[in-house]
């Protein structure tokens, strides 16, 4: 075998696998149907010595170089593409790292409820001793109004100030008060008849106001603790309408969770972006694999100039 003859299929071999890895990439029936057909081509010259070696190369230059061309074209712009959504990806990863540094969990808001109602009602139990007793003492736990201002902006339900302005309305004269505190005397009633054992029901807010509404463990009754002005009263439910009353994540947390659902989104159509390829391309792609499926390669190695003719066309246009 003589040295050029070598040369060409050794180039050859050299095109064929370009032409693979790129058939991988987009891993694309119709371009893999291209190039094992031009693995026939190429074992056609390989097995008949008497052919013209110069065609294959004449075969590759016109038409196997511009289909890589092509693909290696709408594969940058491809990648382009999934860089900026991966960009997104990447910037999306940052806030959440940010926002779950500074963002109390559902864990702890769970956790902090429990206490929350354990130290209100200690602090209602010590009310009403202080009450029966005309005792001077401070009733609250200590601490009692952290829970709101924690958990408020990120958990509490917002309502209309006309709401809030209904939940907080009462008849003086139906009222327990200290200097410390003011409860509905029929509430303390209640409370002293089910031994204080509540539960943290919903918190609410009308900007900085904050409601905390609490249930009582063993009937469905609900009554509401007033962090600015230490009043119980009972809640009516009714008023609140349709308001989602509790939270299962806090706004932070939805964030969060939305934003990772978006990267699921987003890394799945970088993946999907990468290997497309828009459909005036396919189509032009399977209009060739037909001719030089039809060509007899051995009589008519001319008809080259026509699959060439097509490549160049694709290379050429606005579509990538």
């Amino acid at each position: 075998m003589d040295e050029s003859r070598v040369n060409i299929l050794n180039e050859s071999t050299r095109v064929i696998s370009k032409l693979q890895l790129l058939t991988v990439f987009f891993n694309n029936d119709i371009i893999y149907k291209i190039y094992l057909r031009t693995q026939v081509i190429h074992q056609l010259f390989a097995t008949n010595p008497e052919l013209d070696i110069n065609k294959l190369e004449l075969f590759h230059v016109q038409f196997t170089a511009s289909l890589i061309e092509l693909l290696k074209r709408v594969k940058k712009h491809n990648e382009v593409n999934a860089d900026l959504l991966m960009d997104e990806v990447q910037l999306n990863n940052e806030l959440i790292n940010q926002m779950g540094d500074t963002a109390f969990t559902e864990s702890s808001f769970k956790n902090d409820k429990q206490r929350q109602a354990l130290k209100i009602s200690q602090s209602l139990r010590s009310l009403y001793e202080a009450l029966s007793n005309n005792l001077d003492n401070y009733p609250f736990a200590k601490n009692i109004n952290l829970f709101s201002s924690r958990y408020a902006a990120d958990y509490f339900a917002e309502i209309p100030p006309g709401i809030l302005a209904e939940l907080l309305q009462y008849n003086p004269a139906e009222l327990y008060a200290n200097k410390y505190a003011t409860i509905q005397r029929k509430l303390m009633g209640r409370l002293c008849k089910y031994d204080f054992k509540i539960e943290f029901f919903a918190g609410l807010r009308t900007a900085d106001i904050t409601l905390e509404v609490y249930k009582f463990a063993a009937i469905d009754q609900h009554f509401l603790y007033s962090p600015a002005n230490n009043i119980f009263l009972f809640c009516d439910l009714g008023k609140i309408g349709n308001i989602a009353v509790e939270s299962t994540l806090s706004k932070k947390e939805r964030i969060m969770q939305e934003l990772l659902d978006k990267n699921v989104r987003l890394q799945s159509s970088a993946g999907v972006i990468k290997s497309h390829l828009p459909t005036e391309i396919l189509q032009l792609l399977e209009e060739d694999y037909k001719k030089i499926s039809d060509v007899d390669f051995l009589q008519h190695m001319n008809n080259f100039d026509v699959q060439a003719n097509i490549l160049k066309a694709m290379l050429n246009t606005d579509i990538i």
